[in-house]
């Protein structure tokens, strides 16, 4: 979505600029990743916050009412901006782009992990030290997916690398390899 990021980076560019300047980076960062999880969570919200009813002055008292304790000043500011010139639609995209520009700052690696059921900690734990190595850097970013499709196992990936240890993927390579022997 090309045109869609010409649209959020220079929000989120913007905001990371000036929560680098009063130190408050790796707290907005938590608040993004926290809003963005009730955003998505949430069609009932999003679609109040895009109604084009409602005008943008009822938007932004409606986000001082709720966000007011839960995020920065500088972070609720954008949230009103956005409201503001119409464009809280696009919130998740600006949320999503400073994410990534936070991660680049910091040399975060961003790893992607799908299981087919819930991961315990153990598990998490170890698979955080193997994704280290695959990573190549000593800071990485979970995002846990669960999707039952997989049947077992888990899938990995951290950049443009993947590492399918699911079982749907183990029959899909089977699969592959038969057709080829045939």
């Amino acid at each position: 979505m090309p045109l869609l990021n010409s649209i959020s980076t220079p929000y989120a560019e913007a905001l990371l600029q000036v929560v680098d300047q009063r130190q408050e980076t790796d707290q907005v960062a938590k608040e993004a990743k926290d809003l963005l999880e009730v955003w998505q969570s949430s069609p009932e919200l999003r679609a109040a916050f895009v109604s084009p009813v409602i005008e943008p002055e009822a938007k932004k008292k409606v986000l001082e009412t709720l966000f007011a304790n839960e995020v920065t000043p500088t972070f609720l500011t954008l949230l009103k901006l956005l409201a503001d010139r119409q464009r809280i639609a696009i919130l998740d995209a600006v949320l999503d782009r400073f994410l990534v520009l936070y991660r680049e700052q910091r040399g975060i690696s961003l790893a992607r992990i799908t299981s087919a059921s819930p991961l315990s900690e153990q598990q998490q734990q170890a698979l955080h030290t193997k994704v280290l190595a695959v990573a190549g850097t000593d800071k990485v970013e979970f995002d846990l997916h669960i999707d039952p499709a997989l049947i077992g196992g888990f899938v990995v990936s951290v950049g443009s690398q993947v590492i399918d240890a699911s079982l749907a993927g183990q029959v899909r390579r089977l699969g592959l390899a038969l057709a080829k022997a045939g």
